[in-house]
């Protein structure tokens, strides 16, 4: 702590940012600022080890917040044909901050993903209730995208200076943004219907931050507790924003027909970030608070907005 001190002239945290241009990257950025905190945006790509080494040299962060990381446009589906571009941002990238972390002594938070996670017929059933643990194996591969995150998760378990969250299906409020999970799901013609395990970030994020100044380590099942499916997300879009709203369902056989790869659906065990954070809103409770409530209050804007974005 003193050589920490020492470096940047104050107790304070300092924290550096990889993944300005992403979306988690941008709402750590104004979340950092709205809390008055001390951040700054790296500039080094996560390829080029020595611009990472000559970053952390002139900044000295007590903390890096990796929010870095390839997803594919318009989705994970771009991954498999792109592989070895994933491989060098997913894998080889965050080795390279974690690795020269680790070498200067400093706390490394990933915004890493838990969707190297599927239903099971054994312990894991959709009908369980029961979560994938912090300490379980992927078990999901499915997609190159999720294949290299799996991979990714295993080496940095080594890394005792580093944080892993595990962000599901991540929401925000605004139904028209196209990365919301809420979104996609209004947006297509039909759905599946399974439940699972999600993230809403407005909630979520500032816990992620209180976790580095904690300097916790190891993995986080970084969701809101319990699970919910798609037509009771729907179902909650209808009731507060659009009762003329519907859809149709079909089966995960079907959904294959229109998609590349497989997509993960699971449920992760809270234990953990329950522990940290008791105060910690269930997932549906969560959606109403953060996601469907803001939205009653304009429900004509955002419908039309909704209508406008699903071109029917």
């Amino acid at each position: 702590a003193q050589i920490i001190m020492a470096a940047n002239g104050s107790g304070e945290p300092l924290f550096l940012v990889f993944g300005r241009s992403g979306w988690i990257g941008g709402l750590m950025g104004q979340l950092l600022k709205e809390q008055g905190a001390k951040f700054e945006y790296a500039s080094a790509r996560l390829e080029d080890r020595s611009s990472i080494i000559a970053e952390i040299d002139r900044v000295k962060p007590t903390h890096v917040l990796n929010c870095a990381g390839l997803t594919g446009r318009p989705n994970v589906d771009w991954c498999e044909t792109h592989k070895v571009e994933t491989i060098r941002a997913n894998v080889i990238g965050c080795l390279n901050l974690a690795d020269v972390c680790l070498q200067n002594d400093i706390h490394m938070t990933y915004y890493g993903t838990g969707c190297i996670f599927h239903y099971d017929n054994d312990v894991h059933t959709v009908e369980s209730g029961v979560g994938f643990k912090e300490s379980d194996v992927a078990n999901f591969t499915g997609s190159w995208y999720s294949n290299t995150k799996a991979m990714v998760e295993s080496m940095l378990r080594e890394y005792p200076n580093v944080l892993t969250l595990r962000v599901r299906m991540p929401i925000v409020e605004s139904l028209t943004y196209p990365r919301n999970f809420i979104s996609k799901i209004i947006r297509y013609d039909k759905v599946i219907d399974i439940p699972n395990s999600m993230t809403v970030l407005p909630e979520l994020l500032p816990y992620s931050l209180e976790m580095a100044k904690r300097k916790l380590t190891g993995i986080m099942n970084f969701t809101n507790p319990g699970a919910i499916s798609h037509n009771e997300m729907l179902e909650l879009y209808k009731q507060y924003v659009d009762p003329e709203f519907t859809w149709s369902n079909f089966t995960v056989e079907e959904q294959a027909k229109v998609i590349v790869a497989p997509r993960s659906n699971n449920l992760l065990d809270t234990t953990r970030i329950e522990s940290e954070f008791p105060q910690l809103l269930s997932i549906k409770e969560s959606l109403i608070k953060y996601v469907f409530e803001p939205n009653a209050q304009k429900k004509l804007e955002v419908c039309a907005e909704v209508r406008e974005m699903r071109g029917r």
